[in-house]
């Protein structure tokens, strides 16, 4: 069994989706858009082109995404955060500057007692990210 994260967008997935499958090397899926499908809930004509669903495997998870629609809007808080680890130190440093890019890094990129490497941000679509090394710390 496994945990999954699914993240919602007001309106950018498809541009969030395509930054992150950029930034972790990650294929990208068929993405469903609420006019695809038949379930029953009130859409707008402009809604109808959103994303209901798509997702991405990023280092053996899967990540799944939507927009909302004007029902169920989205409120933006820190009550999620994605921890990406890795025992690639060029993988980290490079996953932690992209995300970075047009967002706000709340802990540099550092060696930690817990990690060789650690850095916590939120990115430019307001998710927070926990990027770390791995491998433990040699004394």
């Amino acid at each position: 069994m496994a945990v999954n994260a699914y993240l919602n967008f007001a309106g950018n997935c498809r541009e969030a989706v395509a930054f992150y499958a950029d930034v972790f090397g990650a294929e990208t899926q068929p993405v469903m858009t609420y006019g695809d499908a038949a379930h029953g809930m009130p859409v707008t004509d402009e809604e109808k082109n959103l994303v209901m669903h798509t997702a991405l495997t990023v280092k053996g998870s899967t990540l799944m995404f939507s927009d909302v629609t004007k029902a169920y809007p989205i409120t933006v808080g820190n009550q999620i955060s994605l921890v990406v680890t890795s025992d690639d130190i060029d993988d980290i440093e490079a996953m932690f500057h992209r995300l970075a890019e047009g967002g706000t890094v709340l802990m540099p990129l550092q060696r930690t007692f817990w990690s060789q490497r650690y850095g916590y941000l939120v990115d430019r679509f307001g998710i927070g990210w926990q990027i770390s090394h791995e491998a433990p710390v040699a004394s």
